[in-house]
C-alpha cells in the first residue's frame, strides 16, 4: 500500500533525491546519473522516475502501490469500464525493474500508470465508447496517443467511463455505470471526461488521456480538482479516437500538477500519417517552462497581459465560482500580470452554435454503428428491422436525442437554417478570439459556471446540463488550447468542492499556457487539492 511508503498527505509526491539537469523526454540510460529539473516535487511522473532510477523504489512497488488504492476506492468511485489484470500490469512493472538493473536504457515515462479514456482504441483491452453497441469490442490497434505512451515506458492501468460515445456533461450517460466525484461521492464528476478526471483525483494512477469535444476534458477537471489540458486542435492525433464531432474532438490531458499534464502532452504530440489533421509543426520542449518556486522572481509574469472575459463572470455563474475567479486574476496580478476585462460580444452565441454543429457531425459520425459495418447486431430476418433493432438496443436516450437533432439540422429544409448559419457563427467566434489574442497573451474565465452537482439533478433537464458547457464550448469552435488547474474552493461537501480557472491561449500556444500554469500553482498558498477520501487516509 503506498501508505507504507510514504505519508497520505504526500501522495502527489515520491521520495527525492537529488535534482539534475536535464528537462527533456528523451530515454536515459538508467546507468546515468539521475537528472530532472528542480521542480520534481511538484510532478509525479519526475519524482517516479528519480525514484526508479536512483533504486529507492522499484516499478512493481509503486504499481502494486497504486492497484491497492485502486481496489479500494473504485467500488465507490466506479471511475473505470475495464481495468488491466494485476498480473499483466506487474509483469510490465517488472520488465522495467529488470532493465534498470541490467543499466538498459528506460523510457521518460517508464512506471508511470496511464489511465485511458474508453473512446479511446487500445489493443490489449475493451473499447467501448461507453455504449451497449461496442460491448465487448477489442480494436486490432492502439491509437496513435496510447501507442505513444506505450513506446516511452508507460503503463495503461484500465479504460475510464465516459458519457456513452462523450454525449454528456455528468458521465450519467455512460451505459455501464455512474462515476462519482472523489471530493464527494454524492456528486458527479462532470463530463464526458468525467472517469479519467475521478481516476487522476483518486489518485488511481499518474495521470490520464481524455478527448474534449466541447469542454470535456476541462469541465471535470474543474470538479474533481486536477488539472485538465485541451491541447489546440492537431496538435495531438486523432487516430483511434471514437469520432463524435471530427472538427472539435481532440484527445486531452489529465494531472495532478501542471508538469506532469505538460509532460503528458509533450509525449503524446506531434504529426501522424494517419491523420491527415493532425499538424507538422515542431512540438515544443514544454518541460523547458517548469521552474521550481525558489528560483522564480517577486514578480514572475511582469508584463503579461491577461483578459478576463467579461461575459463569463455574469449573473449565470454561482457566487462561489465567481469568487474564486477574482481571487485566481488578483493573484495573477501579483505575479506581475496586467488584466483587464474583455467583451467577447459572441460569446453567448457560442453554446447553440456548438449544438447545432456537434449533433449535426455525430449523426453522420455514429451512423456506421448498424449492427452490419461495426457495433453488435440484432436478430433480425428482415435488413431494415436490423437497422433499426441494433441502433434502438445499442444506443442511449442521449445519443439517440443528438443523432435526430443533427439528422433534423441537416435535412434539405434545414440545413441553411441552423448548419450553415452555425458555421457562419463558427467563424465570428473564430474571429472575436483572435482579436482578443491579438491584444492579450492569455484569456481567462471560469471553467464552468459552478463546482460539481448532485448526481441526477440534471439528469432530466438536459437544457440545463446543456448550459454548464457556456464556459468551454467556444475555445473548440475556435480550435484554441486551453489549460484548466484548481484555484480555489466552494461550499459543499465534507472539505468544499474545487473550481477551476480555464486559461485560453492562441494557437499552438499550450508553451505558454504551461509556463503561466506552473508558476501559478507554484506560488498559491493554503490550499490542498487532494480529496480528503484520500488525503485523510480512508483509501491509503
Amino acid at each position: 500500500m503506498l501508505s507504507t511508503i510514504q505519508s497520505p498527505r504526500c501522495l502527489s509526491r515520491f521520495p527525492i533525491r537529488g535534482r539534475t539537469k536535464s528537462r527533456s523526454l528523451h530515454i536515459l540510460s538508467s546507468a546515468q546519473p539521475l537528472t530532472a529539473p528542480s521542480s520534481t516535487d511538484h510532478s509525479q511522473i519526475l519524482s517516479i522516475r528519480e525514484s526508479l532510477l536512483s533504486r529507492h523504489l522499484s516499478a512493481v512497488q509503486l504499481t502494486d502501490s497504486y492497484l491497492e488504492r485502486l481496489r479500494q476506492t473504485e467500488p465507490q468511485i466506479k471511475t473505470f469500464i475495464h481495468v488491466s489484470e494485476p498480473d499483466k500490469v506487474l509483469k510490465q512493472a517488472q520488465e522495467i525493474d529488470e532493465k534498470i538493473k541490467r543499466n538498459e536504457e528506460v523510457g521518460p515515462l517508464a512506471g508511470v500508470l496511464v489511465a485511458v479514456k474508453d473512446n479511446i482504441c487500445t489493443a490489449d483491452m475493451p473499447s467501448t465508447g461507453g455504449s451497449h453497441i461496442l460491448e465487448g469490442y477489442r480494436p486490432p490497434f492502439d491509437a496513435t496517443a496510447v501507442k505513444r505512451l506505450k513506446e516511452l515506458g508507460a503503463i495503461v492501468v484500465g479504460k475510464t467511463n465516459l458519457d456513452e460515445f462523450g454525449m454528456g456533461s455528468t458521465t450519467e450517460a455512460s451505459a455501464f455505470k455512474v462515476t462519482a466525484n472523489p471530493w464527494d461521492l454524492s456528486r458527479v464528476p462532470g463530463g464526458s471526461s468525467g472517469g479519467s478526471a475521478a481516476a487522476v483525483s483518486a489518485r488511481q494512477c499518474v495521470v490520464s488521456l481524455g478527448s474534449d469535444t466541447g469542454g470535456s476534458v476541462r469541465q471535470p477537471a474543474s470538479f474533481c480538482g486536477v488539472v485538465g489540458l485541451k491541447p489546440t486542435y492537431g496538435r495531438v492525433s486523432r487516430f483511434g479516437l471514437m469520432a463524435y464531432a471530427s472538427s472539435l474532438d481532440v484527445i486531452g490531458c489529465f494531472g495532478s500538477s501542471v508538469a506532469d499534464t505538460g509532460i503528458l502532452l509533450h509525449a503524446i504530440s506531434g504529426h501522424d500519417t494517419l491523420d491527415a489533421t493532425s499538424s507538422k509543426r515542431e512540438v515544443p520542449d514544454f518541460s523547458s517552462q517548469f521552474t521550481s518556486a525558489s528560483s522564480l522572481k517577486s514578480r514572475p509574469l511582469e508584463g503579461l497581459r491577461v483578459g478576463l472575459i467579461r461575459e463569463t463572470i455574469d449573473g449565470a455563474v454561482d457566487s462561489g465560482v465567481k469568487s474564486a475567479i477574482h481571487g485566481a486574476a488578483a493573484h495573477l496580478e501579483q505575479l506581475g500580470c496586467i488584466l483587464k476585462e474583455v467583451s467577447l460580444p459572441s460569446f453567448s452565441l457560442g453554446l447553440p452554435a456548438y449544438y447545432i454543429l456537434a449533433s449535426s457531425e455525430s449523426s453522420s459520425n455514429l451512423s456506421r454503428y448498424d449492427g452490419v459495418r461495426y457495433g453488435n447486431q440484432a436478430s433480425s430476418d428482415e435488413l431494415n428491422a436490423l437497422y433499426k433493432d441494433s441502433r434502438a438496443k445499442g444506443f442511449g436516450p442521449e445519443v439517440k436525442m443528438r443523432i435526430l437533432m443533427g439528422t433534423y439540422a441537416l435535412s434539405a429544409g434545414y440545413y441553411d437554417a441552423y448548419y450553415k448559419r452555425a458555421q457562419q457563427v463558427r467563424t465570428i467566434i473564430q474571429k472575436s478570439f483572435k482579436a482578443a489574442l491579438d491584444e492579450n497573451d492569455i484569456l481567462i474565465s471560469p471553467s464552468a459556471p459552478s463546482a460539481a452537482y448532485k448526481i441526477g439533478e440534471k439528469k432530466n433537464d438536459p437544457l440545463a446540463m446543456y448550459a454548464g458547457d457556456i464556459m468551454t464550448v467556444n475555445v473548440n469552435l475556435a480550435g484554441l488550447p486551453a489549460l484548466v488547474l484548481p484555484c480555489g474552493f466552494v461550499e459543499g461537501g465534507a472539505a468544499g468542492l474545487p473550481v477551476g480557472l480555464q486559461i485560453i491561449g492562441a494557437a499552438f500556444d499550450e508553451e505558454k499556457l504551461l509556463k503561466v500554469g506552473h508558476i501559478f500553482e507554484h506560488t498559491l498558498q493554503g490550499y490542498n487539492f487532494v480529496p480528503p477520501l484520500i488525503a485523510d487516509g480512508v483509501f491509503a
